[in-house]
């Protein structure tokens, strides 16, 4: 079996970042949702500024992010732009990017549900942190999507 390598979390807004870290999470982005999924599309999409950036880290290394946010004050807070380095897949880092995604956001908006889009594909790995579909499948980009929500944790709701 194999197990996620130790990894340290770093939760931040955008203005927090030096350069040579947003660079390496920005261009992780691209690499992944534009280049490899082969997918032009506005990556850097003006959001960003508004979002808390989640990273799991190996040392300085970045292994994986995911952006949380709410898009506005009235919509629920988001996952979104879930990317692990193709330099280190196969190790679990997906599933412990989602557990610690989901516990920043309940940390951050206490007591809500969380809502995701999820590429189509990718459904039963979501389903299984308790995202649930709630919507038809469309196209966002090219690629098939289905919108999908988490109710708050029995804890924290």
């Amino acid at each position: 079996m194999t197990t996620s390598p130790a990894y340290t979390v770093d939760v931040r807004r955008l203005e927090e970042f030096s350069a040579v870290d947003l660079y390496a999470m920005l261009k992780m982005r691209v690499d992944v949702f534009v280049v490899e999924q082969n997918c032009p599309y506005p990556e850097l999409d003006g959001n960003d500024p508004a979002c808390r950036h989640l990273r799991l880290l190996d040392g300085t290394g970045l292994l994986a992010c995911a952006r949380l946010w709410r898009p506005v004050a009235d919509a629920l807070p988001r996952i979104g732009r879930v990317a692990v380095s193709p330099d280190h897949r196969g190790k679990r880092l997906g599933d412990a990017l989602m557990r610690e995604a989901i516990v920043a956001c309940e940390r951050l908006y206490p007591n809500e549900a969380i809502a995701l889009s999820a590429q189509s594909h990718l459904t039963h790995f979501y389903e299984a942190f308790g995202f649930s579909p709630t919507s038809e499948e469309y196209l966002e980009d090219g690629i098939p999507h289905v919108d999908m929500l988490r109710p708050p944790s029995p804890g924290n709701a």
